[in-house]
C-alpha cells in the first residue's frame, strides 16, 4: 500500500518547489512547534517492526499509528500485523462486491486471529464510504441489517462521495482538501462528515480531549 507513502513524496516536493506552498508549510509548522507526522512506507513482515521503530525515534511519541494494509488476507506478514492492530477500521460502499469481500475479510480476521486469543485487536469498525446522496437510502439499511446479524460495529458517520476529497495541492493554488502536509480548506470540509468522523474515532480509542 504505497499511495500515502507517494503523496507524501508529491506532497514535499511541492512544498520545496513552490513558494506558495512553501509559505503555508513554514507557518504552520512554526506555528504548531512541531514536525509533520511521519509516512513510512514498509510491508506486511516489517510493519510493526518499522511502526516501533518511528515510535522509538520520535521525541515526542504518537498518541495514534494507522496502517494502511492491504484488503486480503494473503501472506503469514499480513495476519502477523493485524493480530498486533489495537483497532481494524474498514470501509464498505453499497456494491456487493466490495461488501462481500469486506465482510468475508472481517470475519476470516475474526475466526483466525481474535478467536486465538492471542491479538491486540480491541473492536472492528466498518465504515460508510462513497455515500450518495446526503442521506441513505433502504439499500443501506438492507446492508446495515446484515451488518448487525454478522455482530460488527458500524460507525455513525459516513462518508460521502464527493470529488473534494481528490483535491491534492496544485499548481492554481485551489483550495486543497487531500494532503499529508495541511488540514483540509475549512469550506471544503463542510459537509463532508471527515470532522464528525474524527471526533468519533477519537471517542472509540478513547482519546477525547486530545489535541
Amino acid at each position: 500500500q504505497l499511495s500515502i507513502f507517494n503523496m507524501r513524496e508529491r506532497d514535499l516536493a511541492m512544498a520545496l518547489e513552490d513558494e506558495f506552498y512553501r509559505g503555508m508549510a513554514y507557518e504552520q509548522f512554526s506555528r504548531l512547534d512541531r514536525k509533520a507526522y511521519p509516512v513510512v512506507r514498509s510491508s506486511t513482515d516489517d510493519a510493526i517492526a518499522d511502526a516501533e521503530k518511528v515510535t522509538e525515534e520520535s521525541d515526542t511519541g504518537f498518541d495514534l499509528v494507522f496502517f494502511d494494509l492491504p484488503g486480503t488476507m494473503n501472506n503469514r506478514g499480513l495476519i502477523h500485523t493485524l493480530a498486533h492492530m489495537d483497532y481494524i477500521i474498514a470501509p464498505i460502499a453499497a456494491s456487493r462486491v466490495v461488501m462481500e469481500s469486506t465482510l468475508d475479510y472481517l470475519i476470516s480476521v475474526r475466526e483466525n486471529i481474535v478467536a486465538s486469543g492471542k491479538s491486540n485487536i480491541k473492536s472492528m469498525y466498518l465504515l460508510w464510504n462513497l455515500v450518495d446522496g446526503r442521506e441513505k437510502s433502504e439499500l443501506y439499511e438492507v446492508y446495515e441489517a446484515v451488518i448487525r446479524e454478522l455482530d460488527f460495529p458500524l460507525l455513525q458517520t459516513f462518508l460521502p462521495n464527493a470529488v473534494r476529497f481528490r483535491r491534492e495541492q496544485n499548481i492554481e493554488h485551489k483550495p486543497l482538501f487531500l494532503s499529508t502536509l495541511f488540514p483540509p480548506d475549512k469550506f471544503l470540509l463542510k459537509g463532508s462528515n471527515v470532522d464528525t468522523m474524527t471526533d468519533e474515532l477519537l471517542e472509540v480509542f478513547n482519546l477525547t480531549g486530545h489535541e
